[in-house]
């Protein structure tokens, strides 16, 4: 999915929120805002992925403040929030394939761009998916003997783990995370920050510190797993974003909620509209 003139204001926003959670010093600060929004300037495109861009922005405040992980605490919160919610929001799921997809994809309401208060309330809420294709990704299923789960959010690792058992059940599950801090994406030190590493099992990255996955930079190692994989369950807006960029071939299964109004339209849905989409 291409960028619209819509995402440079979101990109704008990244810029200031990654900076100010980064450092406290006010000139390091304002310089690494300073030199994001020239990179935004300079590379902005509606030829060009918000991803990629994104990236680029990232990576010149994490040079410009020192810091690796701006977004630490608030993953460390976002985790203590999924672990206290997620009892309450397994109740009102069954344990069924349908149940524990409308879990996990709940878990897709944490969105660092929003008030905690917000993800809490939408936490509570019944999923009800606009577009809705689980049923052929369940059929196609029992014939899979590979299949990668992309992760999102630290926090949604909690909401992850019923389903990705379930899954286990017809073929080896991979869960794929991110090689390195990036937004609030988790990471393998993320996994073993939630206590949650036996319960994840097989685990690899993309390679990448990159929102969704770039094939540009991503390793060979993923790059040959993603190619092999009969199916491929993509949480989050990010590998919907960078993904349906690529042919489509039936095996790439979106999971997630439609937070902005580009990506919402692209689909022909409503705004925080939750998607099942086998593409």
């Amino acid at each position: 999915m291409k960028a619209s003139l819509e995402c440079r204001e979101c990109l704008q926003r990244l810029a200031h929120q990654a900076a100010e959670l980064a450092t406290k010093d006010k000139k390091v600060k304002a310089s690494a805002v300073a030199k994001s929004l020239s990179v935004l300037k300079e590379h902005f495109s509606t030829k060009s992925v918000s991803i990629v861009i994104a990236t680029k922005i990232h990576d010149v405040i994490k040079e410009i403040t020192g810091n690796p992980d701006p977004y630490m605490e608030m993953k460390d919160r976002e985790i203590a929030m999924a672990r206290e919610l997620l009892h309450k929001a397994e109740q009102n799921h069954g344990d069924g394939f349908n149940g524990l997809l409308k879990l996990a994809a709940l878990g897709n309401a944490i969105d660092f761009f929003r008030p905690f208060d917000a993800m809490k309330s939408d936490m509570r809420k019944q999923v009800e998916f606009v577009i809705d294709d689980s049923e052929k990704f369940e059929a196609k299923l029992t014939d899979a003997k590979k299949v990668l789960y992309l992760a999102d959010n630290a926090g949604e690792v909690f909401f992850d783990l019923p389903l990705l058992k379930y899954l286990r059940q017809f073929a080896r599950v991979i869960y794929v995370v991110k090689a390195a801090p990036v937004q609030n994406d988790i990471t393998p030190e993320d996994v073993k920050r939630a206590g949650v590493e036996a319960e994840v099992g097989e685990m690899m990255t993309t390679g990448t510190a990159t929102p969704g996955i770039d094939f540009a930079v991503a390793s060979e190692e993923f790059k040959a797993e993603f190619a092999t994989a009969d199916l491929v369950f993509a949480k989050g807006m990010g590998y919907y974003e960078t993904l349906s960029e690529l042919p489509v071939e039936g095996r790439v299964f979106y999971c997630f909620k439609a937070k902005c109004r580009p990506v919402a339209a692209s689909l022909g849905v409503p705004l925080n509209s939750y998607v099942a989409m086998l593409r």
